[in-house]
């Protein structure tokens, strides 16, 4: 195995680890739970689900990555937002069940575009901010997501062990 395709396994590997862990870390609350803010910031699981979901999946790998429209965003509403950006928000007419169904619908997508493209792939659609050699290419959009989502994942974990005392062992 040469080294690009044993750093695509590895950076691969680690973000499905993650993904798994964020699905684990919410199994089997209630919508009660799922909703309900546990951390003084004031977020609550399903509304960290969400932007995995938005802000994670489908504007790194959809956007970023394949060059897809923006068009999923939504528009702040700070009397719902608390503060916090759009891509957090699940309204209290929405299903968490459905929440979680786009979140995995989300990771087939990206699954699909990353597995067409090499590490070296540029992405399509880089924000005029970024400077040349940020997210210069899957590779490190990919070393990117891994991160946000382990760090998402470890909130979920103190979340969890708040609510019902559940702890995640990470090996």
């Amino acid at each position: 195995m040469d080294d690009g395709d044993r750093s695509r396994s590895l950076l691969l590997g680690a973000l499905d680890a993650q993904r798994q862990h964020v699905l684990a870390a919410i199994d089997g609350l209630s919508d009660a739970q799922l909703r309900a803010a546990v951390l003084p910031s004031g977020w609550s699981p399903i509304g960290l689900v969400r932007h995995l979901t938005l802000g994670g999946e489908r504007y790194w790998f959809h956007t970023v990555v394949a060059g897809e429209p923006l068009d999923y965003w939504p528009v702040d509403q700070p009397e719902l937002d608390e503060g916090r950006p759009a891509d957090w928000r699940v309204e209290s007419h929405e299903s968490t069940d459905a929440v979680v169904a786009e979140y995995r619908e989300a990771i087939a997508r990206s699954d699909a575009i990353l597995a067409a493209l090499p590490l070296g792939a540029p992405p399509r659609r880089r924000e005029p901010e970024w400077p040349a050699e940020r997210f210069a290419d899957l590779e490190a959009v990919l070393l990117h997501v891994v991160l946000d989502a382990a760090t998402h994942a470890g909130h979920l974990d103190a979340a969890r062990e708040l609510i019902d005392g559940r702890q995640h062992l990470v090996l």
